[in-house]
């Protein structure tokens, strides 16, 4: 019990501490949340309110810590009485067991002056007598007398030792009958009074701390009912109905005001001693300024535009003719000499072209130009089904059909990496433009054959579009090139710890792989592993390949954990290109 009532008492402090801290900070933030210079509108109105139920549930707390506190000091009364009680009725036993004892002793001592008395009494008696007389206080007796003084004084014991005897039996009789029962019941009652006590006191413990979680909940979220519709709202209410748009819109409109609605416009004047007397023409201007500016130049005999040479074999209308372009005369049209940088730019040498010099030319767009559009973002036959589809298509079809083991598309980009991207950093990790992906892939869909991917222009001198074109193609294939028959195969040989077993295990998969399938493999890893001898430019080495490969040329697998055997088998492959495939 003293127990419990000490952890009432420290728990009670504690619970009125955090009460008085929680009110406290309450108390501090609304004060603060009312300073000009904190967040104001709808923020600091439901803010206020947050703290509004956290006042509440201090004051639930404050309660709470009150009610533990009479509760201590009942079970701290309670203990004192069945304190006090329990020893009251221990002095009261130990009184009437003591009192026993000394009527015990007593009646011992009485019995052994019995015992004595007897004894001298039988002596004289019996005639044991002494020679001589017995000297007493009066002077010399004689045997009768004293013979007569010991039976009387016999006598005198046995009654005393008797009275003893009978009043030794009766407070004994009163202990055991009596007073122990007495004290046995009143301890007794005690005890059920203390356990009593106890229990009430627990019981109204948990009691409180119900009440306490029960009005905290309430606070936190109020029961709506139909007849108490006011209530009060929830916590998650009124944060949620906390409008920062409508705060910040506030804010930024309360400063209209101090902004000038009508600024002063801000325009760029040259100055004009820089400005030149005449215009000038560079290669890039645009065929109908050109026209524009000739026809104001020129004299007026040839202030217009002859019509195209009847070598043409037809006259094209005015309202058809194709915007003119001019070309210089006895000019050069220079080339890049990095593949990167290879395009077509008109220039001139040794300044711009003059004037007198330019002629009108009907310019005459490359077969590879019309079917890629550079110039436009549309997808080429964007409209059109695709009229010899590759991309989705599984390598048994393409096979049967193409008559290829490799498809035409692989190594078309093949060519393009080995060509113009071996030492392009990055090269298949690096994602090149969606729209040229989408582009030359439409040009496969419809016409592989007409695609060369030789000359740069054709891919739009970006290698990196080719790269991202060939991963696609393996991942858009209806069966990936490993396939997902041997897919649980490879990771299995993958988890193999020594090098060469596991080298020999996926090379027997690599041959049980159908034929397209075992062709293709065999050319890209034959592909990558020259990339790869380049990783000294490129930073593509075995295991960078691997990783940009191994999901691709897999597939999915049920476990997202297998990605990284995935990454080693291809790493293992790469690094025994020349043991698993002969370079003919």
């Amino acid at each position: 019990m003293k127990e419990f009532a000490a952890f009432l008492k420290k728990r009670s402090t504690l619970e009125e501490e955090h009460a008085q801290g929680l009110k406290k900070l309450c108390r501090t933030s609304h004060d603060s949340a009312r300073r000009p210079d904190n967040r104001q509108g709808d923020y600091v109105h439901h803010y206020n309110e947050v703290i509004g139920i956290h006042d509440r549930i201090a004051d639930n707390g404050t309660k709470f810590a009150l009610s533990l506190h009479q509760m201590h000091e009942d079970l701290h009364d309670l203990a004192s009485n069945t304190e006090r009680g329990r020893k009251q009725w221990k002095q009261t036993g130990l009184t009437a067991e003591k009192r026993v004892q000394d009527s015990e002793a007593l009646m011992e001592k009485a019995k052994t002056k019995y015992d004595a008395l007897a004894e001298d009494y039988d002596r004289a008696r019996t005639g044991d007598k002494q020679t001589g007389r017995v000297f007493g206080l009066k002077g010399p007796k004689s045997a009768a007398q004293h013979e007569e003084d010991l039976h009387r004084k016999v006598q005198a014991a046995e009654s005393d030792y008797s009275n003893k005897v009978q009043t030794t039996q009766n407070q004994r009789q009163e202990l055991v009958s009596v007073l122990r029962p007495q004290a046995v019941k009143a301890i007794h009652d005690l005890i059920t009074e203390c356990d009593a006590g106890l229990s009430l006191q627990l019981q109204k413990f948990a009691s409180f701390n119900e009440k306490l979680l029960l009005s905290n909940g309430l606070c936190v979220s109020p029961l709506k009912s139909p007849n108490h519709q006011d209530a009060g709202r929830s916590l998650r209410d009124v944060v949620y109905e906390i409008d920062n748009g409508r705060d910040l819109n506030n804010y930024i409109l309360s400063f209209s005001s101090k902004v000038d609605l009508k600024p002063a416009d801000i325009r760029y004047e040259r100055h004009p001693t820089l400005t030149p007397s005449q215009p000038q023409f560079s290669g890039d201007v645009q065929s109908q300024d050109i026209l524009t500016h000739q026809q104001q130049l020129l004299p007026s005999s040839v202030g217009h535009l002859a019509q195209p040479s009847s070598t043409t074999g037809q006259n094209i209308p005015q309202s058809q003719e194709p915007n003119p372009t001019f070309v210089p005369d006895a000019e050069e049209t220079k080339y890049p000499s990095s593949p990167q940088k290879y395009a077509f730019s008109p220039g001139s040498v040794g300044g711009p072209p003059q004037i007198p010099h330019m002629q009108v030319s009907t310019p005459i767009p490359s077969p590879m130009t019309t079917l890629i559009g550079a110039s436009s973002n549309e997808t080429p036959h964007s409209d059109l089904p695709p009229s010899k589809p590759v991309f989705g298509m599984s390598l048994d079809d393409l096979l049967r059909r193409d008559g290829s083991a490799v498809p035409l598309v692989v190594y078309q980009c093949f060519q393009a990496v080995e060509l113009f991207g071996l030492d392009v950093e990055g090269i298949y990790r690096l994602s090149g433009s969606a729209i040229h992906v989408a582009k030359l892939r439409a040009l496969f869909d419809h016409d592989s054959g007409q695609v060369d991917f030789r000359n740069p222009e054709n891919f739009f001198h970006d290698v990196n579009s080719v790269a991202g074109l060939l991963k696609q193609f393996f991942r858009d294939l209806p069966d990936p090139l490993l396939t997902h028959e041997h897919f649980q195969g490879f990771i299995d040989a993958a988890r193999i710890e020594d090098d060469v077993t596991r080298r020999d295990s996926l090379h027997a998969l690599i041959n049980s792989l159908p034929d397209p399938n075992y062709a293709t493999l065999r050319a890209l890893i034959l592909h990558l592993h020259r990339v790869q001898e380049h990783s000294g430019s490129n930073r593509m080495n075995a295991g960078n390949l691997a990783i940009c490969f191994g999901p691709t040329l897999m597939g999915t697998g049920p476990n997202i954990s297998d990605a990284g055997w995935q990454v080693r088998v291809i790493e293992t492959i790469l690094q025994n290109t020349y043991q698993i495939f002969d370079d003919d």
